[in-house]
């Protein structure tokens, strides 16, 4: 396993619910990150985030880690649930908050 691919490992093991975005969540760098990180925000959940524009090796490197070719990823509980499209779909139906609660009890 690459030193790239180890990193992106802790940080998804060693976060409950992570981001991997462009930009932070204050200030998103595109319109699919921001809707992600805004639906997440409305879960009332803690999560942590990557912004994948600050590190070009993570950027390709979470798209190899997930099998995933798009920015934002989310894992949840070590899991990767998606991207936007996704997210936003799992937000509307309430399996977000559930899957972000049973990662993050205090939540």
């Amino acid at each position: 396993m690459s030193d790239v691919q180890e990193s992106i490992r802790e940080q998804v093991e060693g976060n409950p619910v992570i981001l991997y975005m462009k930009g932070s969540p204050q200030f998103p760098q595109c319109g699919f990150s921001m809707r992600a990180a805004q639906a997440l925000a409305g879960c009332g959940v803690e999560f942590s985030y990557v912004n994948v524009l600050e590190d070009e090796q993570i950027r390709q490197g979470i798209k190899e880690y997930g099998n995933w070719p798009t920015i934002p990823q989310l894992y949840v509980s070590g899991e990767l649930l998606g991207g936007c499209d996704i997210i936003m779909e799992m937000y509307e139906s309430g399996e977000l908050q559930e899957a972000v609660k049973t990662a993050d009890p205090d939540a």
